[in-house]
């Protein structure tokens, strides 16, 4: 008889285990359905990447950005829309840039493709003119020394590894040079920073990204040129270890200017309701659209809360989408609010970041080692493979939500195909024709779906 509850008892627990998956399930569904036949998701991208373009943070173009995604939330009457004030960084770009290769033997004057990288001092109208010298790594300058150094222009050129399957490991893999190797040229005396294009294909786009000075640092202006060009270079420097180069940037900072974090919120129903944040960043570079980088992900964190409200999904949770300010060149949203939530005592079970472009999209990647979340993950599994989602693995959430690590919350990103990413990151590239419409619903969907499960069952 003992044996015959037993079994009892364990066939009731798979019958309710089977009937749970079975309506979430449906649910899940739903919301595919929903996002892939009504989803304004990919006009709203277009109105923001064609009607207000770039908005680096301080710009005319992001005090847009935020009136459009205040004005967005409102119309779909989320129960709660308000602005979050932060300080943001205000630098511009200026006039014209300009960089050439001189007087060499071959080519004479030669014109390059070039950016100034965010946060970089300006030459001023005089320019800078030096002789050029190659290095792949950062160590290379120290080991090359002051007197091999003082003076001249240090051009990084190693280039991202294309063997790597994952572009975003081979972008970190080469990112130090342009965000480090302004630092180490100018501590040996070097006159300016001449960097390739971190891309992962070679073309004639310059991308751009950030740089950071602390105080007392040494500083020196710096470029990134387009890939093509950095062949061009190295190739020029074979023929001419002298080889003399020119760039000429206007860019200052301008010091600081007031900005908001975008909010909107649906209402919890459960009286002790925690949060569940879902976001993207506002700002994009002054390059291209940022259709990509972020608009995309921007879009889907408001056409996620846009999916409960339309198939009529009560949450018991708090759930905000988040546009954070300000992540390209200062990451001052991603503080601001996670400052203010621990201020108000707001307890987050999961945070969730789609910044990996509007592609489709293939899972998620969690920043968490804790078994118990992790079986909590593998459960939930089986419910993604219908749409073609088998990446659960472990990994950053997100740079905008990283501020909230420390927290407790479940630190979440969304991952796409990676392939295309770094052929149009942080370029001219990086427009609204770039985004498919269905790959950007599918990512919306799926963010719903991942925020439904965690919203019904928690995290552990």
């Amino acid at each position: 008889m003992r044996i015959y509850y037993s079994l009892l008892f364990i066939g009731i627990v798979f019958f309710s285990n089977a009937n749970a998956q079975e309506s979430d399930s449906v649910i899940i569904k739903k919301i595919y359905n929903e996002a892939l036949t009504q989803s304004p998701v990919y006009e709203n991208l277009r109105f923001l990447s064609k009607e207000i373009g770039h908005r680096l943070s301080g710009s005319t173009g992001a005090a847009a950005a935020v009136e459009y995604t205040r004005q967005l939330m409102i119309s779909y009457d989320f129960d709660t829309v308000y602005l979050q004030p932060v300080m943001v960084p205000h630098w511009v770009r200026g006039g014209k840039e300009a960089a050439r290769i001189v007087h060499s033997s071959t080519l004479g004057h030669f014109e390059m493709n070039c950016t100034a990288l965010g946060n970089s001092l300006g030459t001023g109208p005089d320019g800078l003119l030096g002789e050029v010298i190659e290095v792949q790594e950062l160590a290379d300058v120290e080991q090359l020394g002051r007197e091999k150094v003082e003076g001249k222009i240090i051009f990084f050129n190693r280039p991202m590894d294309n063997t790597l399957i994952n572009t975003f490991g081979a972008y970190g893999g080469a990112y130090d040079q342009r965000g480090h190797g302004h630092r180490v040229a100018a501590e040996y005396g070097a006159r300016g920073v001449v960097i390739r294009s971190l891309a992962s294909c070679i073309d004639h786009f310059p991308h751009a990204g950030t740089i950071s000075y602390k105080p007392g640092m040494e500083t020196v202006p710096a470029i990134a040129i387009s890939t093509a060009d950095a062949e061009v270079l190295s190739k020029e420097l074979k023929n001419d270890p002298h080889l003399k180069f020119f760039f000429e940037t206007n860019c200052e900072m301008l010091g600081e200017t007031l900005s908001y974090n975008v909010i909107g919120q649906l209402n919890g129903s459960d009286q002790n309701a925690d949060y569940i944040a879902v976001g993207g960043h506002l700002d994009s570079w002054d390059m291209g659209e940022g259709a990509h980088d972020d608009g995309s992900g921007c879009m889907q964190s408001i056409d996620v809360l846009r999916l409960f409200k339309a198939l009529n999904i009560k949450p018991k949770n708090n759930i905000r989408a988040v546009m954070w300010m300000n992540e390209e060149n200062g990451l001052r949203g991603g503080r601001k609010y996670a400052e203010i939530a621990r201020n108000e005592k707001e307890n987050h079970l999961a945070a969730i970041e789609s910044d990996r472009g509007g592609f489709v999209p293939t899972g998620f990647t969690f920043q968490t080692e804790e078994e118990q979340i992790w079986n909590r993950i593998r459960e939930w599994e089986q419910l993604f493979k219908p749409y073609n989602l088998y990446h659960f693995k472990q990994g950053g959430g997100g740079v905008d939500i990283s501020p909230m690590k420390d927290d407790g919350p479940l630190l979440i990103g969304l991952m796409v195909d990676p392939q295309r990413y770094f052929t149009l990151h942080h370029s001219d590239a990086d427009v609204f024709e770039a985004v498919d419409k269905r790959e950007l619903e599918l990512g919306a969907a799926s963010m719903t779906a991942l925020i439904y499960l965690i919203d019904k069952y928690g995290i552990k």
